[in-house]
């Protein structure tokens, strides 16, 4: 089931998708920005800060905001780029509904533009959202574009996002994108993650300096903000006091951007409760370190597809049977 509502709190309008199983999203088109996921119990698995702000200009604290044309201070524009806090319509022509990439991968997740209809996801509910460039953005980002997003909700709740961005203009543009994915967790100090030990990564809250993974897992005591680069195609998100996983896939995305900004910095943010930073944490599908060039007619996709499962343990430590290898 798929419907367009108002938002009762704060008169937006928003898509809600409902999958039979009883598990449910909601995509606001302020931002093309999905603002809540839940499960079949009704269980909120993305965090929105009680703070959060639903007006122009501002970006929505939480949820899934996308970063485009720009990843963070990566360039002139404002931070994050002005996706996420542009108004985007209903897609009336969409392509047919895969739920994986298709056409031919000419690296960085450019594509030749082709569509393959697959049937399993036919009775999925999805809503197709567009950005193009207008007069405002063209002041400040002179490329016109077309920015799509495809949210589809699984039989099972899963919860995919596939984006394309297609160069309309008649010169080449370059550009880094994130799915800005801030996921509800218990306690962040007991949450730990698996899949990027061993890789380089660039510390933000030290000049993008250059580092190596030491650890066997990420966890967390103090503010992290960080770019995995050449990051496996899926991550696994662990909560130890639920006893659930997140499992993060992705194609088309290199990098995996994590972050959480603690006490200090989260008292000084207006859109942010002081206590917050304790049950939130940022695992965000990217390509930041080497930026995405299209040529006209060009197009560039990505896809994360979220999974929340429940975490089986021996020692204290997730099966990787169940996730990394599942």
């Amino acid at each position: 089931m798929v419907e367009l509502v108002k938002d009762g709190s704060t008169g937006m309008e928003k898509v809600v998708l409902r999958e039979p199983g009883g598990a449910t999203a909601q995509v606001h088109l302020y931002g093309g920005h999905v603002t809540s996921w839940k499960n079949d119990k009704g269980e909120e698995l993305l965090f929105l800060s009680s703070k959060a702000i639903f007006k122009p200009p501002k970006a929505i604290r939480g949820g899934i905001p996308i970063c485009f044309p720009q990843f963070g201070t990566f360039g002139s524009l404002e931070q994050h780029g002005f996706a996420r806090n542009r108004f985007w319509v209903i897609d009336p022509n969409p392509p047919p509904p895969p739920t994986a990439l298709t056409g031919g991968n000419n690296g960085n997740g450019t594509t030749s533009s082709n569509n393959n209809n697959n049937s399993s996801s036919k009775h999925q509910p999805f809503v197709d959202l567009i950005l193009k460039h207008g007069e405002d953005e063209h002041k400040i980002w002179p490329h016109s574009f077309e920015l799509c997003l495809r949210v589809v909700l699984g039989l099972g709740g899963d919860l995919t996002l596939i984006t394309r961005v297609r160069n309309t203009d008649s010169k080449n543009f370059t550009f880094t994108f994130a799915l800005h994915t801030y996921l509800s967790v218990s306690d962040v100090s007991e949450v730990r993650i698996e899949g990027l030990e061993t890789l380089d990564y660039l510390d933000n809250l030290k000049d993008r300096e250059r580092f190596t993974e030491q650890g066997n897992a990420i966890t967390f005591d103090a503010e992290v903000d960080r770019i995995y680069v050449g990051t496996p195609t899926k991550i696994a998100i662990i909560d130890h006091e639920k006893k659930r996983t997140f499992v993060l896939k992705k194609e088309g995305l290199p990098d995996a951007v994590v972050w959480n900004p603690w006490e200090k910095k989260a008292r000084a943010m207006v859109d942010f409760g002081d206590e917050e930073y304790k049950h939130m944490l940022c695992v965000e599908a990217a390509a930041v370190e080497k930026p995405i060039t299209l040529k006209p007619g060009e197009e560039w996709r990505g896809r994360q597809e979220l999974s929340a499962v429940p975490s089986s343990y021996f020692s204290g430590q997730l099966d990787p049977s169940k996730v990394l290898q599942g």
